[in-house]
């Protein structure tokens, strides 16, 4: 089993952080705290794959980049 690395987009919001991953559409996760959100989304991640797993749906692979880009 290979590991895949994701992108994943974290938000800030007025209360909370939110966090999801383009290429694993419902994959979704929040915390109080930008580490707390990082961690609860790695565990969206595998609980998602693990989800697909048992469907026999196929693993998206990992496509989305990003930049950061100075205007």
């Amino acid at each position: 089993m290979s590991t895949r690395t994701y992108l994943v987009v974290i938000e800030h919001g007025e209360r909370n952080f939110s966090a999801y991953v383009p290429d694993l559409p419902g994959c979704v996760a929040t915390g109080t705290t930008r580490e707390q959100t990082v961690e609860r989304m790695r565990e969206a991640i595998a609980l998602h794959i693990e989800g697909l797993r048992a469907d026999g749906e196929p693993i998206p692979e990992p496509v989305t980049s990003a930049e950061l880009v100075a205007a």
